[in-house]
């Protein structure tokens, strides 16, 4: 199917973006890599009369390192942080996870910020940002900023703290450094959108586990944190069978959907195997 009629605006800069934005309003919709917008501009299920292109503004590309945390820039293609060296040292479990994601030709135009704001209970990119405590930097009209905790970003099904006149333009992510990581992720037909994964991060000390965070992949309306798993890691030998234990508890608090890959008590089942599993590999590096 054809697209509707509309009008596109490439902006070279943040500010010329915002503009874009407070003008046009309710009629304005953003495109990042077009990963997800497309195809539902193709099936008409949106029909917005301007579309706003971030491509041209270099300044929300690549990644830095800023002390104590890592800085992905919203506008950086999934191909660039699948082998960036800072994240591959400092926040293995995001390129993990991007590796994950659909194919090389959709990892080149894809990039993180559109994914993260598009909200994707089953995208690839939630669950390890959450692992990662990071931190969103959202722009607003009048040279404003915030900043708002991952766990705060996900309000709903595809919902975010980000407003229809904001723009999110950083990715702040503390760094882990010495920690091991997996993404585990489970689906019947490859490239396909997870049935259920997990983002493990762990921290071991010898043979037991310091600390651990995990992030769960379509088990609610928005990416999860596993928390009462976490807690019950702490202490625990990098061992299966004390593993198995702990993440015997990884549904807990969840409400996945049902539909033709399973239903929710199959994804609760999913989720206790797919978490021992990642924290099992992140425990041995």
């Amino acid at each position: 199917m054809i697209p509707a009629t509309f009008d596109y605006v490439a902006p070279a800069t943040l500010e010329e973006a915002l503009a874009a934005l407070a003008e046009h309003g309710d009629d304005a919709k953003v495109i990042a890599g077009g990963q997800s917008l497309l195809p539902i501009l193709r099936m008409r299920l949106n029909a917005p009369e301007v579309l706003v292109d971030l491509g041209k503004i270099t300044d929300l590309q690549g990644v830095t390192d800023d002390g104590d945390a890592v800085v992905v820039g919203a506008m950086t293609t999934y191909a660039d942080l699948v082998h960036d060296p800072l994240l591959r040292e400092h926040a293995a479990v995001l390129p993990d996870a991007i590796a994950e994601v659909a194919d090389p030709q959709i990892r080149h135009r894809g990039t993180i910020g559109g994914a993260l704001v598009h909200a994707d209970p089953a995208g690839d990119v939630g669950a390890p940002v959450l692992a990662l405590d990071a931190e969103l930097v959202i722009a607003g009209q009048g040279g404003a900023t915030r900043t708002v905790a991952a766990t705060d970003f996900f309000e709903d099904l595809f919902t975010t703290a980000v407003g229809d006149d904001e723009l999110l333009t950083q990715i702040r992510i503390p760094k882990h450094t010495g920690w091991g990581a997996h993404y585990e992720k489970f689906v019947r037909v490859k490239h396909q959108w997870s049935i259920v994964a997990v983002a493990a991060t762990v921290r071991t000390e010898g043979d037991t586990i310091a600390e651990a965070a995990i992030g769960l992949t379509n088990m609610g309306s928005t990416p999860l944190r596993a928390t009462a798993v976490e807690q019950a890691l702490v202490g625990k030998a990098a061992a299966d069978d004390a593993i198995r234990e702990a993440c015997a508890q990884a549904a807990d608090g969840t409400n996945p959907p049902s539909d033709l890959n399973g239903d929710s008590d199959y994804r609760k089942h999913l989720a206790g195997v797919l978490t021992r599993r990642a924290v099992l590999a992140a425990a041995k590096g």
